[in-house]
């Protein structure tokens, strides 16, 4: 096994100089997120923990401490195109789905040259999951699929989606739930934007209208994706715990669920752009040493493997507070703020649309209050929530 010292070196040369150079001359976001994914793979660094024989290293949790520690605030914002694939649904097969699908999508999704999307949510089934009523019926070699799904992210880029239909009405709600990898770019998926206040469309409707799937398709067994979506969902917590605000001053983006990272805030209460400066305010100093402090204990509780929705719950709270401290460095005249002048590819109202996109922090990747309930049940062991007899035929459940 490489020492960490060799690997620490090995990674610090893929970050000083084999990456700028895969990404010299390449524009567009999707284009230098593939390039990033490209470079990555080939960099033998895409999979630490995989098996070699889909892609991956086989390290150990030594091994990707030292690779965060030394790629921190150094990762391409870009990378958030692969969120879902490679943090959730690549991880989800890997562990749970047949060997002719790791086969399949694993090396191609770790690679770059897939895009996925999760299609979990649906209008009448929010954060009642387990209430979904897509429907999947087997027919001869390949699934039907009817239904829709919602606030379904960068599903108008992506190839493939981990969806979640019910195979079996007759079921409880919890056990006739079957998990599939859906190809989504077929004439049965109608995907259509949701315009959001900042003016973007990260977010879509899907309309399935007798989709087709593989019969092989499958992550895991028929009637159990419950249990493989909760596992999905682990990975989801995990994924968006470690949006951190610990990046670098210069890594600026309008995309994603990614907080202000303090060294802009920093930047900022500097009087950045002739802004007045208020670095010196004792209460300004004070909210950028909280914000501070809260990236550090995360930070060590996510080296102690905290549970995934620790994490989930501290961005969303994080993400709000540095939205705020931002407001409150330069509104009322936030929403007129004007290019500063630096050279940094951003649109001048980067401010104002972080402040206005993080509230879906709290709803994104399940909202507080299911994490809260989450820790509650699964981490405290406290009783569940009152609800519905978890043994009813879902047919006879009363839905939106």
């Amino acid at each position: 096994m490489t020492s960490l010292e060799s690997f620490r070196d090995e990674v610090e040369t893929f970050f000083d100089a084999t990456l700028p150079a895969a990404l010299d001359g390449v524009t567009g976001h999707l284009a230098r997120a593939k390039a990033w994914r490209a470079a990555l793979y080939e960099a033998d660094l895409a999979a630490l923990d995989y098996p070699t024989q889909y892609g991956g290293r086989d390290l150990g949790p030594d091994h990707r401490r030292v690779y965060a520690e030394v790629s921190r605030g150094r990762v391409p914002r870009e990378d958030n195109t692969f969120g879902i694939g490679v943090g959730m649904a690549l991880p989800t097969i890997r562990d749970h789905g047949s060997d002719d699908l790791r086969e399949r999508f694993l090396r191609p999704g770790l690679r770059g040259d897939d895009v996925w999307c999760q299609m979990y949510s649906e209008p009448g089934a929010g954060s009642d999951l387990a209430g979904l009523a897509t429907r999947a019926d087997l027919d001869g070699d390949e699934w039907i699929v009817t239904g829709q799904k919602v606030w379904t992210s960068g599903a108008q880029q992506s190839q493939y989606a981990i969806l979640l239909a019910r195979t079996d009405f007759d079921a409880p709600k919890h056990r006739g739930v079957t998990m599939f990898v859906l190809p989504v770019e077929q004439e049965g998926v109608t995907v259509r934007p949701l315009v959001q206040m900042t003016g973007e469309s990260e977010f879509n409707e899907v309309f399935l209208d007798e989709a087709r799937i593989p019969r092989d398709w499958v992550v895991g067994d028929v009637n159990d994706g419950w249990r493989t979506a909760v596992a999905l969902l682990a990975h989801e917590r995990v994924q968006t715990g470690v949006g951190s605000m610990g990046g670098s001053a210069n890594q600026r983006s309008k995309a994603g669920r990614v907080p202000i990272p303090v060294a802009q805030l920093i930047e900022l209460a500097r009087g950045s752009g002739g802004r007045e400066n208020r670095i010196d305010d004792p209460e300004i100093r004070q909210e950028l040493a909280r914000l501070h402090t809260g990236a550090v204990i995360m930070g060590q509780l996510g080296k102690r493997g905290a549970h995934p929705s620790i994490g989930k719950l501290w961005r969303t709270i994080q993400g709000r507070a540095a939205a705020d401290l931002a407001a409150k460095l330069a509104f009322p005249t936030g929403p007129a703020w004007l290019d500063d002048g630096s050279d940094r590819g951003v649109d001048d109202d980067y401010f104002a649309f972080h402040i206005l996109n993080c509230r879906g922090m709290s709803l994104g990747g399940g909202t507080d209050e299911i994490q809260r309930n989450t820790l509650g049940e699964r981490a405290l062991g406290l009783p569940r929530e009152p609800g519905p007899d978890r043994a009813t035929p879902f047919k006879e459940l009363p839905r939106n």
